[in-house]
């Protein structure tokens, strides 16, 4: 190890251990009820909301997936994506934080997702609340793989060590951090790191467009290559068998560029979607102290989401001119935010935007393994197993649960040739298909029935999978994000099925109208 990458090792460490620090600091209040564990006892105020709840969602997948995106095949997708999450965050913020906060108070205070659903349709069979935590265990299972995976990429790519090694060791890191510290110390490492990350997209894209020769510059090499800055349009790499980009004379070879229509561009916008159920997201909007602090939370967040989305789409687009060889496939393409890194700044500073991925990944897989151990821990063991469980065996059935998701997430992860963006889309697919459409019609339509809400969380889930595996490889108009139908249809399925069974009874109704018109804090 020469003394550049030792200078970059060390600005990680301090990192890791402040992030480390702010888990024991939160460790004795979180640990002091299961509410406080999981939900930080509705104490936070809305900077914290704001940018833990973006800094979560966003992941590695924001410095690492998306430039990839743009660096393997130009603007199209990884700009019509970027908008569409814009647009998705803007309307979650302005429709569903502020109901569902007044919601989940009335809804027998509510301190999870699954919770959430069960309370709001007063169920005694606990059927919703079953589905909705199996459904999270499976899907964050996956997100967190893709964490790990981020990890593996970013201290093998750094330290030239084994993949499989560092996806382990970021692995066991992140599962003390949030084991020690729960939701609050999640949420105050997360605003630090929503900063970081920030920060390091602005250092990096300003650094890169100076040594580039400036924004002509690099705009000017991107029209160079067919369709790679067309919004309708897609770069299309030439590649062999085996996946890499054919190269001559030291230059990348693209072939014609792909058309890219209407129905593209709303498949790829549809990211959008996803936002009205993830549940990481839709936690800060519970979590949060006061519900008119929450206005303020929205303009925080729409900014930090502009800048950096915006950011990371050009960072791939820059990258293409200053390293246009450095990564000839798909997978690799995902590690040139760290070339630039490496390459442009001095050893340690690197190091600290390095930290900026890692502080995205821990951001987001601390989020992953605290819900989903909190679904099956207070849901399923606590809601249906053992309905007298005290806290403290929830927090140890918590725990135990922590592990054994970190273990199947690590195994998925196992493959280092796995692409960040691609498990991400899968993930945040089946929230948003599963959870999305029944959150709207939870909040906003006083018809929604249990029986309802059960077919549209299986109508959801089931056709991500359907479409995924099974229509999406037909190509032509299945091809497109699975996201998508799968929304569509769980709406449907919802609606009908609410329409032909026996409407809610009076108790949900007068919940939905005491809500609707802002008498939310009586719980009931």
């Amino acid at each position: 190890m020469d003394g550049n990458t030792i200078q970059i090792l060390i600005s990680m460490v301090i990192y890791m251990a402040v992030v480390i620090g702010i888990g024991i600091i939160f460790a004795k209040r979180a640990n002091a009820s299961s509410e406080n564990y999981f939900l930080g006892g509705r104490s936070l105020g809305p900077w914290v909301t704001a940018m833990s709840a973006e800094a979560s969602d966003m992941s590695g997948w924001l410095l690492m997936g998306l430039p990839g995106v743009a660096y393997w095949c130009g603007l199209a997708d990884a700009a019509w994506t970027a908008i569409g999450l814009a647009i998705g965050t803007y309307f979650n913020w302005l429709i569903v934080s502020k109901r569902l906060r007044r919601y989940s108070v009335r809804a027998n205070n509510s301190i999870t997702l699954p919770e959430f659903f069960s309370n709001r349709f007063r169920e005694k069979n606990k059927v919703i609340m079953t589905l909705a935590a199996a459904f999270i265990l499976i899907f964050f299972t996956v997100y967190a793989a893709s964490c790990f995976v981020t990890c593996g990429k970013l201290f093998s790519t750094l330290f030239g060590t084994p993949y499989i090694a560092m996806m382990l060791l970021g692995a066991v890191f992140v599962l003390v951090y949030t084991i020690l510290g729960g939701f609050l110390a999640e949420s105050a490492s997360d605003f630090m790191q929503a900063i970081v990350m920030i920060v390091a997209l602005v250092v990096v894209v300003v650094l890169g467009t100076v040594t580039a020769g400036g924004i002509g510059a690099v705009i000017d090499n991107a029209n160079n290559i067919p369709g790679f800055l067309d919004f309708f349009g897609l770069a299309t790499p030439v590649t062999n068998e085996a996946g890499e980009q054919a190269v001559i004379a030291g230059t990348p070879i693209f072939g014609e560029a792909s058309p890219y229509g209407i129905l593209t561009i709303c498949s790829m916008m549809a990211w959008g979607l996803g936002y009205f159920g993830m549940p990481q997201v839709l936690l800060r909007f519970m979590a949060i102290r006061r519900e008119d602090e929450l206005k303020r939370s929205r303009r925080i967040a729409m900014v930090w989401v502009v800048i950096s989305l915006s950011v990371a789409v050009f960072i791939g687009i820059m990258g293409r001119q200053l390293f246009p060889v450095a990564h000839v496939t798909k997978s690799a393409a995902e590690n040139i935010f760290i070339t630039l890194s490496t390459k442009l700044l001095p050893p340690l500073l690197a190091g600290f935007v390095m930290a900026g991925i890692l502080a995205a990944t821990i951001s987001s897989s601390d989020s992953y393994l605290l819900i989903a151990a909190s679904a099956f821990s207070k849901n399923v063991f606590q809601g249906i197993l053992k309905k007298n469980a005290t806290d403290k065996q929830v927090m140890w059935v918590s725990r135990i649960t922590l592990l054994a998701i970190a273990v199947i997430a690590a195994i998925i992860a196992l493959d280092e040739n796995s692409v960040i963006f691609t498990i991400v889309s899968f993930a945040w697919a089946g929230f948003g298909a599963t959870f999305g459409p029944l959150m709207l019609f939870s909040l906003f339509w006083k018809r929604t029935t249990q029986a309802g809400a059960i077919a549209g969380m299986i109508g959801g889930a089931g056709m991500v999978f359907l479409w995924k595996l099974v229509l999406n490889p037909l190509g032509g108009v299945f091809a497109i994000y699975e996201l998508l139908p799968a929304f569509i249809f769980s709406a449907i399925c919802i609606a009908v099925v609410s329409l032909l069974t026996k409407k809610p009874s009076a108790e949900v109704e007068e919940d939905f109208e005491a809500v609707k018109h802002g008498t939310e804090d009586v719980l009931v």
